[in-house]
């Protein structure tokens, strides 16, 4: 299981939305699926597969697979590359991708390969190595991802229609060889975006969010992103759309950060991937801030 998420219209029909990792007995993917919330709150009935990864490729890493409603009736899912490099600048593929599907699961006849010979049409974005982090800036409505990088080069992009970020042909990685990727040609490579922020050495970024409540108003204009390799939560402060400040919160922790979220309360929760895994409820050390 990787994701759980809940529709605008939760309210009214109850949806609750699963992506998790399916094998198909030798390789395995990406899948997204709904099931409505049962009267006693006990179960999910009627659950059926919106969407499947394909073709399946991953050994058992690069899932990406977190989910982000627009509030138009639009759904977005961060796909991986399954560790297959090449695959996220393979257009007739979905790993190393952000699709956007229809709330029913159907493709939307406007997204930008959609009718194009040798493209998948569920795509809205490619060259992306693992999203773990997906979320719509709450004042514009603009799609940010986070990802990670190799060894080094994990990033936050302002997602765009039909752009490519460029892995494996453009990163600030290397190899968890200590080599440069194979297929890279520096940072920079024709045709493909640069990332927003990018760290030098990979604090393995996870999941992220938006701060925008009132109860700390120090914390408005941020991002929060969950650090696993770090064991930590990283607060980025924003100008616009530029990263102006970077803090460390928690300190080094016995336990990684997997995911996190604005609560409705204001205050900023945590999830931990540790056994047994801990929600922590996180507010600023200092009172008034």
């Amino acid at each position: 299981l990787l994701d759980v998420a809940l529709p605008p219209g939760f309210s009214r029909n109850r949806y609750v939305y699963l992506s998790y990792a399916e094998s198909d007995g030798k390789r395995s993917g990406t899948a997204v699926g709904r099931g409505r919330l049962s009267d006693d709150g006990r179960a999910l009935e009627d659950f059926r597969v919106l969407f499947r990864q394909a073709p399946k490729l991953s050994t058992g890493v690069h899932y990406g697979a977190r989910l982000v409603f627009d509030g138009r009736g639009y759904l977005y899912i961060s796909l991986g590359e399954n560790y297959q490099r090449m695959a996220a600048q393979d257009l007739d593929k979905l790993q190393g991708k952000i699709v956007r599907l229809r709330e029913d699961g159907s493709v939307p006849p406007d997204n930008p390969y959609a009718g194009k010979p040798g493209a998948r049409a569920e795509i809205w974005s490619y060259g992306h190595r693992n999203p773990q982090g997906l979320a719509l800036h709450p004042r514009t409505g603009q799609l940010w991802e986070s990802e990670h990088g190799p060894r080094g080069g994990d990033e936050v992009n302002l997602v765009k229609r039909g752009a490519n970020y460029g892995w494996p042909l453009a990163t600030y990685g290397i190899d968890y060889s200590g080599r440069p990727i194979p297929e890279a040609r520096g940072g920079e490579a024709p045709g493909t975006e640069q990332p927003l922020y990018w760290w030098k050495q990979s604090p393995a970024i996870s999941g992220m969010a938006f701060y925008d409540a009132d109860r700390f108003p120090a914390w408005r204009n941020s991002l929060f992103l969950g650090a696993l390799a770090d064991r930590d939560l990283i607060r980025l402060t924003l100008d616009g759309d530029k990263v102006v400040a970077e803090e460390r919160l928690l300190g080094e922790r016995s336990s990684r950060i997997r995911d996190v979220r604005q609560g409705p309360d204001g205050y900023v929760y945590v999830l931990t991937d540790a056994s047994p895994g801990e929600l922590l409820r996180v507010a600023p050390a200092q009172p008034g801030e």
